[in-house]
């Protein structure tokens, strides 16, 4: 026998994985796997997903894989059919990967997933018309992402959140008539973003807040005759914002003139 059929291949010896695959070794022959690089039987995430990138078609054959990540891997390439029954996997990662490819009529099962990042997925992917069933979700990350994709005529119910996070989106979002809702949110970080989108009189309003970035917020939008008390504010930055929009209101009297 010669050397050249004793020899070891190239990396089989050294990582000891080629030995019993069942793809040894048509697959590395085939150059369809690389030890080291992209092989199914590694625990590296990278590799496993090299191999399975390659290999799609034999992503379904590890579906049921006892490692959670080869598991995981081979949902993302495997046929959407065949992961169906991976909706209630014992871990979380497979879990997020089904719930960011089934379709959509298919999520309600995994409304209630004990995993944040799960229920994330599906709020994000779920129809309009089904977001408000995520509206009382423990979790304020998931209410602030049905916040963001709420329909408008649906944002008020979000605005007694508990949550200050939640309430920004809404403020961020609400139609310009709807932000007397918040006007006296709690939290200036609120109220400030409601002065920055308010109408007229409500930003008016908004030029006595306690709180001076609130009021800032509210000089570009308060009607200019409401301006003048604030030239005394203690704020520098309002006093200046407050003189800029006036000289820009007397320039352009002037052109008009």
């Amino acid at each position: 026998m010669t050397s050249e059929t004793t020899q070891p291949q190239a990396g089989v010896g050294r990582l000891g994985l080629c030995s019993g695959c069942a793809h040894y070794p048509d697959f590395l022959n085939a150059l369809r796997c690389t030890p080291g690089d992209a092989c199914i039987r590694a625990h590296s995430g990278r590799q496993i997903d090299r191999f399975l990138r390659q290999n799609r078609d034999e992503a379904e054959k590890y579906l049921e894989d006892i490692f959670w990540e080869r598991r995981a891997i081979a949902a993302r390439y495997s046929p959407v059919d065949r992961i169906f029954r991976l909706k209630s996997d014992p871990d979380e990662v497979v879990r997020r990967v089904v719930a960011t490819r089934l379709p959509v009529d298919q999520l309600e099962t995994m409304l209630r997933d004990p995993d944040r990042e799960v229920r994330l997925s599906v709020a994000a992917r779920l129809p309009e018309a089904q977001l408000n069933r995520l509206l009382g979700d423990p979790d304020y990350l998931i209410r602030a992402t049905v916040a963001r994709r709420l329909p408008h005529g649906q944002l008020t119910r979000l605005v007694k959140d508990p949550e200050r996070e939640v309430r920004k989106v809404v403020a961020s979002r609400l139609p310009s008539f709807a932000l007397h809702l918040l006007a006296e949110d709690p939290e200036p970080e609120v109220r400030a973003i409601v002065a920055e989108r308010a109408l007229p009189e409500l930003a008016a309003t908004l030029l006595q807040d306690s709180e001076w970035w609130v009021r800032l917020a509210a000089v570009n939008n308060a009607p200019i005759e409401s301006l003048p008390a604030l030239l005394g504010d203690p704020e520098t930055d309002i006093r200046e914002a407050v003189q800029i929009r006036i000289n820009e209101e007397r320039n352009s009297q002037s052109r008009e003139k």
